[in-house]
């Protein structure tokens, strides 16, 4: 029998530790790099340590719709908060619900939480709505005895009209009309919207219109030339309470113009996907639209009936959260794409297209309270849990000291190791995917100490019992190996498929507790695999750990080692009594 080549060990590339050292050694200084390149030399930081905004919203059902305050809803409308904010960016925000109508909203202090503020509340209702009649944004002045003004239900629309919507010296200046929005490309775009002679609505023109339509035609004549849209509260309610196939008024968003709006042709579920982008044209922000098929169909139907139709019944109203985004005029029966543009930036645009991609929110909030969260408990609880961590790694390091000896050097190294990967790690997947380290994923990370430590703590009483087996240390640093890596791949396993599944089944800060651990269960395998094991191969050829030094932790006087197995023989008993 042939026997093993001398100062090779089993198969596995073992034999050369050097490659293993030299992969991990390049994995440590990339992520180094990256972490600097990115910007991001610290971990990014949730709202109990960062400090932050907790928002409070209350759950506002539409008169008669008590009942849409429901568990469903109120879980969509989490989902959707959660998208949106995510979709600015904002890490670590936490949306959840709070008794049977509140939603609680906490905001990490950042870069995008003031956008984040503005949009979890906004319910995103988008509809297209056909333009009846369009005013000045003020109240209508009432009309006199002698009076020719054509805001007058009663009057009729003359060449010589002196009402200030129609009059041509009213007509919105170069300045004013940069508040509008307009849809280009696809659509003739319309910044100056030129007030109709009449501001009847024109539910009332129908002759054979019974008495509860008259009545309604005149409530909202007089609800619209009453309406003030130069205050942000009026525009808000102006059509508060009212429903798609209402006829409804509203203000444009600047409260630069009012209108009389048709029931809706095509609403926001009919949008499949916005998206913010520049006009290579003329270089502005605007907001890119796909129609779904179905929104499809309904959009080019509507258009094409616009397209003929005069001043302002060619304008179609695109409506959010009741208020006129743009009111653009039709030329042509359009098709699956729009675009909205106008003087957008590029924060607004990307904010409209954030809501609109996200899609409307099933109920309406109001903002109940806005408190402003400090970082200064949340440093005060990392301060007292780093030096629990302290204090825990310390006693490790005594524990490993005193009984390990020499080898509580490389299990040092190797938790230096797992720190640095971890770290950097950290750092980078903030930018990447938000992640935001709060207090429960410090304590994750704590624990984690201890999963590493047990990992050399195996692997070395293997050793040990190959050695008082009466092997000495390169045979038995190899031999050790097969049976410590199963352990510690079962144990890491464990550990992992717990981390796996408290990531899944809870919501919250508990998640950071899960990923940390899930982390560095995973960074365990790597650190043991690719620098401990190729470590103490490399300490087992020095002659401070070979010979077995007192401090080297490897004694087998002290471990109690059995004589050289090489030495040993086994002694038959005699079978004749003679021989005995």
């Amino acid at each position: 029998m042939a026997a093993p080549k001398k100062g090779r060990g089993p198969a596995g590339g073992q034999g050369r530790p050097g490659r293993s050292l030299a992969l991990i050694l390049i994995a440590m200084v990339a992520l180094t790099g990256g972490m600097f390149l990115a910007d991001q030399p610290t971990p990014r930081l949730g709202i109990d340590l960062a400090g932050g905004t907790s928002i409070t919203l209350e759950a506002k059902a539409e008169p008669g719709q008590e009942s849409a305050i429901n568990k469903t809803n109120m879980d969509t409308a989490v989902q959707i908060m959660e998208r949106r904010v995510n979709g600015l960016g904002v890490s670590e925000a936490e949306v959840q619900t709070q008794g049977d109508r509140n939603i609680i909203v906490n905001i990490p202090k950042g870069t995008n939480s003031a956008q984040a503020r503005e949009q979890v509340g906004t319910t995103a209702k988008l509809y297209f709505r056909p333009v009846l009649t369009v005013a000045q944004g003020t109240p209508t002045p009432a009309p006199s005895a002698s009076s020719t003004d054509k805001a007058s239900p009663s009057a009729k629309p003359s060449a010589s009209a002196s009402d200030k919507a129609s009059s041509p010296s009213a007509k919105p200046t170069a300045s004013a009309t940069t508040q509008g929005r307009a849809v280009t490309g696809a659509l003739k775009a319309d910044p100056t919207p030129t007030p109709k002679a009449s501001t009847t609505p024109k539910a009332s023109s129908t002759p054979t219109a019974s008495a509860e339509e008259q009545a309604a035609a005149a409530d909202l004549q007089k609800k619209f030339e009453a309406l003030d849209c130069s205050s942000k509260a009026s525009r808000s309610k102006a059509s508060q309470g009212t429903k798609a196939t209402d006829t409804v008024v509203a203000c444009e968003q600047d409260g630069s113009y009012k209108y009389v709006l048709g029931p809706a042709e095509v609403d926001g579920t009919d949008v499949d996907s916005a998206k913010a982008a520049i006009n290579q044209q003329n270089g502005q922000w605007i907001v890119q639209m796909e129609f779904t098929g179905g929104g499809a169909k309904k959009f080019n139907k509507t258009t094409g009936k616009l397209a003929q139709q005069q001043q302002p019944q060619n304008q179609f109203a695109i409506a959010l959260d009741g208020e006129v985004v743009s009111a653009p005029s039709v030329s042509q029966a359009l098709s699956a794409n729009a675009e909205i543009s106008g003087s957008f930036t590029q924060q607004s645009a990307e904010d409209l297209a954030n809501v609109l991609s996200y899609g409307a929110l099933p109920l309406s909030f109001q903002e109940q309270s806005v408190t402003t969260v400090t970082a200064a408990l949340g440093g005060e609880q990392l301060r007292a849990g780093l030096i629990a961590g302290a204090i825990g790694l310390a006693l490790v390091v005594i524990y490993l000291v005193a009984y390990y000896r020499g080898l509580a050097f490389i299990a040092l190294l190797s938790l230096l190791v797992s720190g640095i990967l971890t770290y950097t790690i950290m750092s980078l997947l903030g930018p990447a995917i938000g992640f935001a380290l709060n207090l429960p994923a410090v304590c994750g990370a704590i624990v984690a100490i201890g999963i590493t430590a047990d990992s050399f703590i195996v692997y070395f009483e293997r050793i040990r019992d190959e050695i008082r087996e009466g092997r000495t240390l390169r045979p038995a640093v190899e031999r050790a190996w097969p049976r410590a890596r199963r352990t510690i791949l079962v144990s890491d396993f464990v550990s992992f498929l717990a981390a796996a599944v408290l990531f899944v089944v809870t919501v919250g800060k508990v998640q950071g507790f899960a990923f940390t651990l899930g982390l560095t269960t995973l960074l365990d395998v790597v650190v043991v695999f690719l620098f401990t094991k190729p470590v103490m191969t490399l300490m087992a050829r020095t002659k401070f750990f070979a010979s077995g030094h007192p401090w080297s932790g490897l004694d087998p006087k002290r471990l109690g080692a059995k004589p050289p197995l090489r030495r040993s023989r086994r002694v038959n008993a005699p079978t004749d009594p003679k021989e005995a």
